[in-house]
């Protein structure tokens, strides 16, 4: 039996394809979105999901890299707290459960994208004017979330050691906070603007009024 499927990749290679794949998600995402109704946002949350997955899976091989810290800052930013958070969750539980692996860490990362969620809501007046993101906002509040996110999950030690090793567990991750960091900075780069764009379509209410349903409840 012939195995023409068995085709070793070179890791820039396999970043390549990976990043291949991606651009035809997106561009898959720009012409279904366009079909959905401009009052149905958790349709779009949906649709997000499903890439922030995707995302997270294909750029495994990368260490720290994945888009899934700059679409739930989106979220925050176009939909509010609670529907980042719900973001959030689904991507981190989905791709744990289905491929990553699923652990007490699972919590910490949801914890650590739902406060990337509530940044993005808190500050959503000044990272998005009159309808257009503000790239260089976006950007260093991403850079920020990036370390903001590692260091939340890093906590997760805490389950299985003392407090003492807390700070020398997080300076020797600080390369890899570095990674997620300009990871970041490439993605806003890449797929803020056009998905910016497409969420705005389907943003119901401001974000500033989604936080506040947050505080009175």
């Amino acid at each position: 039996m012939y195995d023409f499927h068995n085709i070793a990749l070179t890791p820039t290679q396999a970043v390549l394809l990976n990043v291949g794949i991606i651009s035809v998600i997106v561009l898959a995402l720009l012409r279904s979105e366009r079909k959905l109704d401009d009052s149905n946002p958790l349709a779009m949350l949906a649709i997000l999901a499903i890439f922030g997955i995707a995302g997270r899976v294909l750029f495994e091989p990368l260490p720290n890299v994945q888009p899934v810290t700059v679409i739930v800052l989106l979220a925050g930013i176009y939909y509010g707290a609670p529907r980042a958070l719900a973001l959030a969750a689904i991507i981190a539980l989905v791709s744990n459960v289905a491929v990553l692996g699923h652990g007490p860490w699972t919590l910490f990362q949801v914890a650590g994208w739902g406060t990337v969620g509530l940044a993005g809501a808190l500050f959503a007046d000044r990272l998005l004017k009159d309808g257009e993101l503000q790239l260089h906002r976006v950007a260093a509040l991403a850079m920020i979330s990036a370390i903001a996110f590692n260091w939340i999950v890093s906590s997760s030690i805490l389950l299985k050691t003392d407090v003492s090793m807390l700070a020398p567990y997080l300076l020797n991750g600080l390369l890899y906070d570095l990674y997620h960091a300009v990871g970041n900075l490439v993605f806003v780069a890449w797929l803020a603007a056009p998905l910016g764009e497409i969420m705005l379509r389907h943003r119901v209410k401001p974000s500033a009024e989604a936080v506040s349903e947050v505080v009175t409840n």
